[in-house]
């Protein structure tokens, strides 16, 4: 296990100034980045979200327009989050690995403004999801171009270790020396969960990872050049 990290490598973050959250679907800002959001927008980060797709294929809460449903769930929960603007875009969901990688960094691009620091998932994608793994390369092929830092967000390998016994998961562990375990207050990340009703309120493993994990995330920067 990592040793705890008590807000060193999220106050390096704020520190760089503004942040832009790039994410496959509506909720991966909340089920998994929200407790480091909170803390961020919290220390007066001027956070911003890319989200690629409408998450239209989901299986919870499926409806016809359940795309439409998705859009107005994430609007709620950004702004629950502290969130300052959120831009969507319509590639299909499950589908981002078709699309030419150089149109995808061309999205970040668009939207990337000021932001010193790229926040995503992990470059596996937490679970492997080609959807996760889509967006988080596209925000590392930009970030190193543009000299920028990157945040991923992850779960330990006891944390993946446990839910992929119980529940048959396929998340992979965040690992290496720059990998870090920190402290979050989960407050506002379960409200900014509960926006999103269409795929919280019967999502087992959302409930356990966050009853395993506690109050503890595991992160990794990287810091450009590295």
């Amino acid at each position: 296990m990592a040793e705890i990290d008590r807000g060193s490598v999220l106050d390096e973050v704020a520190s760089l100034g503004s942040a832009l959250v790039v994410v496959a679907h509506p909720d991966d800002e909340s089920f998994g980045l929200g407790g480091v959001l909170a803390a961020l927008t919290r220390s007066g980060v001027d956070v911003r979200v890319l989200c690629l797709t409408h998450g239209e294929a989901s299986t919870l809460g499926a409806t016809k327009d359940l795309a439409a449903v998705r859009r107005d769930e994430l609007a709620t929960a950004a702004e629950r989050l502290g969130v300052s603007d959120v831009v969507l875009h319509d590639f299909p969901d499950g589908g981002l690995d078709a699309i030419d990688p150089a149109v995808l960094d061309g999205v970040v691009l668009d939207v990337l403004g000021s932001a010193a620091t790229l926040i995503g998932f992990d470059a596996d994608g937490v679970t492997g999801h080609p959807d996760h793994r889509a967006a988080t390369a596209a925000a590392l092929r930009v970030a190193m171009d543009q000299g920028l830092h990157v945040l991923e967000w992850g779960v330990s390998p006891a944390v993946a270790e446990v839910l992929n016994a119980e529940l048959g998961t396929t998340f992979a562990g965040l690992t290496g020396d720059s990998a870090s375990d920190i402290e979050v207050d989960r407050t506002v990340q379960l409200e900014a969960i509960a926006c999103h009703e269409s795929q919280s309120t019967d999502n087992p493993v959302l409930v356990r990872r966050l009853e395993i994990s506690g109050p503890v995330d595991r992160i990794r920067l990287r810091r450009p050049g590295g």
